[in-house]
Parts: structure tokens; C-alpha cells; sequence
């Protein structure tokens, strides 16, 4: 197939870019330039951001592809712009996030609002742009994959429903929290019940279930949630990324009020966010991975990097702080 990727160079697109070239595609991608990753060099290279991809029109049109992917979609004009330059008869697959889910809001107010698992049917949030106010970096105030999805899903894409992306190239550092304290040689680590099912799902896995949803057209219309089939909790994912290093830790238990800001998500969860993907299993046949090998490649590739938060003298006492207040 020849397939065009919009926004291929970094994390989730990169590794769905470098997918689709192993799997024998030919493969544009569609990006700014900011990135060259040296293993995309077999690809082709159009570049432009998203608000003028208009101006290079005639080229994706010289592409001629047969399938789309977009994987950078994060508001509603990001969409827009995207189905008024692309061809309309091109199957394409888009990459949504779980968060579009009511028991995403219900997370982050503390509200127990939704049933588990989270079915593709499951409520979506009632509450839009989460992040107008105090937008994160990097994320626009107008972010809204509700948007991108009913904007794309106007075209028949399909629909897929992230879960918490982690692996190489994550410069988020999922597993930064534990690892940041690990290197520093903490092995005692305040922490709340940690308790919460947040599905997760390594990088490597989410551009296998991409690029299979890509190459079959009779996906296109369908919504499904992609996530590995078994999520251990906040406190068991933290024990994971220890014994990836060799590392025993104690997980000490402390009043919440007293937790790291950066140790927030081991507080006790009234709402989980624990995904249903066994339609996508289904129809995409998905390769079930180790999750615990996946953590371990994972921590490699960090330890490799060094992406965490550099480890300070006031980190040191604020959790010190914290463990003093340790619960009996």
C-alpha cells in the first residue's frame, strides 16, 4: 500500500512511520521538520505544517496514496483542515484518545460517573476542552479529540481510542516518576493507596494495531479502543518498573496530603479508566505482548536517555517529609 502519515517523526507516529515501512508500505509523511529520524529515510518527506497543508496539496495528490493514518489530529480545525485536503475516497485511520470517555472527567474530579470496563458505547464527556484554562505544553487551549473524532468520523474514518502511550521516544517519561527516584538510589517511595487502572499500552503495540487497522478497508466506521488486555495498578505498574532495573523497592503508605505533586496518581481513585479493547483484539487479531517485558524495554530505552526530571536536594526532602508521616 502506499500510505500517507500525517505527523510521523516522533513517539506514537514515528513508531507507526517506521511499522508501516517494516510491513513492505510505502509510506509519506507529512510533518514540519522539526525531526529527521535517520530510520524514516526511506520514507518520503513532505513538509509543512498542518494550517497550510493546502500549500502542498499537489503533492500528497502526487503521492497518490491508499491509505491515510493520522496520528497529531488535536482539535476540531486540525481535522477540518485535514478532510478538506486530503482525498475523500481514501480509507484512513485516526488516532483518538480514551479521554473522550465521561470516565475521564469522573478521573479527574473524583467522581465515581462510569461503570467499568469502558465498551466503545460508554458515555463520552459531557464536560468539553479540559484544558482551556491551564493548558499543559505543547497541548493547544482548544485540544478536543470529541472534535477530531466527529469531524473524521463524518468522512467514515476509523476511530482508534488510545489508552496511556508508553516506550521509546515517550519524552514524557511515563515511568519518570519511579525512575527519577530510583537513579537518585531512593528505594522507599511515599505513596497513597495506589490503587488506579489506567490502561496502558506499549508504543510498539499501538503502531501494530494502526497499521493493521490501515491496511483493512473494512475497518473504516468503526470506533474501537486499543489497550493491553491486562492493567495492573498505579502501585503494582511501579513494583514492574523496579524489578525492570533489579531494583526492590518498599511502597511506603502515607497520607495523601502529604504525596509528591509528582506521586499524585498513586492517591486513592474513586473512577478508573480501564479500557474494554477486546473488539479491536478481535477484529485486528492483535498480538497479545508481555506487558512486564514491555515495561522492562521501556525503562531500558529511559535509562539509555535519561528523559525523567532531574532528581534535587527539595525532592529528596519532600519525600522524606512524606515518609515520616508514614501510616501503620
Amino acid at each position: 500500500m502506499r500510505i500517507l502519515v500525517l505527523g510521523g517523526t516522533s513517539f506514537i507516529g514515528r513508531a507507526i512511520s517506521q511499522t508501516l515501512i517494516d510491513r513492505g508500505h510505502t509510506v509519506a509523511i507529512c510533518h514540519r521538520g522539526r525531526t529527521e529520524p535517520p530510520e524514516l529515510r526511506q520514507a518520503q518527506h513532505i513538509h509543512t505544517d498542518r494550517t497550510h497543508l493546502g500549500a502542498v496539496r499537489d503533492q500528497l495528490a502526487a503521492f497518490s496514496p491508499n491509505g491515510i493514518v493520522d496520528t497529531y489530529a488535536l482539535t476540531r480545525r486540525d481535522a477540518e483542515i485535514a478532510v478538506a485536503n486530503l482525498p475523500l475516497d481514501v480509507p484512513a485511520v485516526v488516532l483518538s484518545s480514551q479521554d473522550v470517555y465521561e470516565a475521564f472527567d469522573g478521573f479527574l474530579t473524583s467522581q465515581h460517573v462510569a461503570s467499568l470496563p469502558l465498551r466503545e458505547d460508554a458515555a463520552i464527556r459531557t464536560r468539553r476542552y479540559l484544558y482551556r484554562d491551564t493548558p499543559p505544553t505543547g497541548v493547544p487551549a482548544d485540544y478536543e479529540k470529541i472534535d477530531v473524532e466527529a469531524v473524521w468520523s463524518a468522512r467514515g474514518a476509523c476511530i482508534l481510542r488510545l489508552p496511556m502511550v508508553y516506550g521509546a521516544g515517550d519524552l514524557q517519561c511515563r515511568e519518570g516518576f519511579v525512575l527519577r527516584r530510583l537513579v537518585a538510589g531512593r528505594h522507599e517511595i511515599p505513596v497513597g493507596a495506589g490503587n488506579l487502572l489506567w490502561s496502558r499500552m506499549h508504543v510498539d503495540d499501538v503502531a501494530a494495531a494502526t497499521a493493521a487497522a490501515a491496511e483493512d478497508a473494512t475497518m473504516q466506521g468503526t470506533v474501537m479502543n486499543i489497550a493491553e488486555p491486562t492493567t495492573p495498578s498505579i502501585g503494582q505498574w511501579m513494583l514492574q518498573i523496579a524489578s525492570a532495573m533489579n531494583i526492590e523497592i518498599e511502597l511506603v503508605d502515607v497520607p495523601e496530603d502529604v504525596l509528591p505533586p509528582d506521586l499524585m496518581l498513586t492517591k486513592g481513585h474513586r473512577q478508573h479508566i480501564l479500557a474494554d479493547a477486546r473488539l479491536a483484539e478481535s477484529r485486528l487479531l492483535l498480538h497479545r505482548s508481555n506487558t512486564e517485558a514491555r515495561v522492562s524495554q521501556s525503562v531500558t530505552w529511559h535509562l539509555q536517555h535519561q528523559t525523567w526530571a532531574p532528581w534535587t536536594d527539595d525532592d529528596a526532602a519532600t519525600d522524606d517529609r512524606a515518609l515520616r508521616r508514614a501510616l501503620v
